[in-house]
């Protein structure tokens, strides 16, 4: 049975080609992966010929093929899969649009550095330190009540200032 193998193992290599055609044409030679597509299709179609799933019907070029096409279409459902449940790529912003968030950034710094002690700590440890309003109430030594009144009212003076 040696021999049947061997014919088997060229008949693969002589398809080897074609196949990393079809492959690289339809995914792209760019995605690193079609090398390891073009080594499961060959793998997938010698485990079907010796299982006898392949049985003569059709030429082994066009078993291949069918093989191939299957294998590709796969691969791209999966990748799609994959693509469909990341997150979202954030757009570039274009430089006119970065220069007007960056002077926004900068303004709104200037205006949060004019306002009193109480409500910059306020801002400070409840936006920018992420702490909720109990553990801001705690540190200041005020109730959470306070915090959201203080809060409040410091926006309220931020919007005032910015408008202007």
């Amino acid at each position: 049975m040696p021999g049947k193998n061997e014919d088997h193992d060229a008949l693969l290599a002589q398809y080897r080609p074609v196949v990393s055609f079809r492959v690289r044409r339809a995914l792209g030679g760019d995605i690193p992966d079609w090398e390891d597509v073009v080594n499961e299709i060959l793998t997938q179609v010698l485990e079907k010929v010796r299982n006898g799933e392949f049985r003569g019907e059709c030429s082994l070029g066009t078993f291949i093929y069918t093989v191939t096409s299957r294998r590709i279409v796969d691969f791209i459902r999966q990748k799609t899969k994959i693509l469909r449940n990341g997150p979202e790529p954030a757009e570039p912003l274009d430089p006119q649009e970065s220069l007007e968030s960056r002077e926004k950034s900068d303004q709104l710094v200037r205006h949060i550095r004019t306002l009193k002690p109480k409500y910059r700590d306020v801002l400070f440890l409840f936006y920018f330190q992420e702490l909720k309003r109990e553990e801001v109430a705690r540190r200041l030594g005020i109730t959470p009540a306070k915090v959201s009144e203080r809060l409040h009212y410091a926006q309220k003076l931020l919007r005032k200032k910015i408008i202007k």
